[in-house]
């Protein structure tokens, strides 16, 4: 199932095959009945539409974010995001199957995944009420490359995806919807709230289950967690962090600040 979505290109049929998918996984379970996890053989990269083209990051153009091109543009960017994010939490389904995990770890990915598809769903939405589509401007081409990096490494998944990538979603999105919101936009700032809120419980996840491996392993977690991100994840942590929302999902400042300052200071 996992990898009929990663094999599926179109983002509107990825997101529906994704819902679908979760759904029959859900009911499974709620009928006492779970279907079996099984193996698979996920691609190295998910099948693509031939739209957006996928740029370096900096050949991306950039807009300014007030006016009307630039709110379209950050909400194109978001819509790549969001569907990156489909896929990301169905890779976590297929490729680490060889790592015994208990139900739940399959619970919260797929139940991720189909949140993360209906919110590709609303800001395509939100794009096609403004004239656009996803696909109609450039997308950022690093997207995956986390996922590249720790194909062979669940722990090291766990922290740079949920635990890095998402949470920097909890630290910028008020200031988009505060932008939506002065623009009148409110298609716009419903998306994003829904988004928002359901993106601490993605980065709770990554959390959870990052805290059962190191405790499986008798590892330190924060420990483990600086040395993975410093492996694994390209660029900076930067502030001002969410630390309200953060500590929702479980991560305490000891986990980002230290790994911060010390690229503050490298940098220097």
């Amino acid at each position: 199932m996992a990898e009929a979505v990663l094999r599926t290109a179109d983002g509107h049929e990825k997101a529906a095959l994704s819902q679908s998918l979760a759904a029959r996984w859900q009911s499974s379970r709620e009928a006492g009945a779970p279907l079996d996890i099984g193996t698979a053989t996920p691609p190295d990269r998910p099948a693509r539409p031939a739209r957006p083209e996928l740029l370096d990051p900096r050949d991306v153009p950039r807009r300014r974010p007030g006016s009307p091109a630039g709110r379209i543009a950050m909400l194109h960017a978001v819509a790549h995001i969001e569907l990156n994010a489909i896929d990301l939490h169905w890779d976590i389904v297929a490729r680490f199957t060889a790592t015994r995990m208990p139900p739940g770890f399959y619970d919260d990915w797929v139940k991720a995944a189909a949140e993360e598809s209906r919110h590709f769903k609303l800001v395509t939405g939100v794009l096609e009420a403004h004239g656009s589509h996803y696909g109609a401007l450039p997308a950022h081409a690093g997207m995956w490359r986390a996922a590249e990096d720790t194909m062979d490494d669940l722990m090291g998944r766990l922290a740079v995806v949920p635990m890095v990538l998402e949470a920097r979603g909890l630290d910028v999105t008020p200031d988009m919807i505060a932008l939506f919101e002065k623009a009148g936009d409110e298609k716009a700032v419903e998306a994003l709230r829904v988004i928002y809120a359901e993106e601490v419980g993605h980065v709770a996840y990554g959390s959870k289950w990052f805290h059962f491996l190191c405790g499986r392993h008798e590892l330190d977690p924060k420990d483990t967690f600086h040395g993975l991100v410093r492996r694994y994840f390209h660029g900076a942590l930067k502030p001002p962090f969410n630390e309200e929302k953060r500590a929702e999902a479980g991560l305490p400042p000891e986990f980002y600040w230290p790994l911060a300052e010390n690229r503050a200071t490298s940098a220097r």
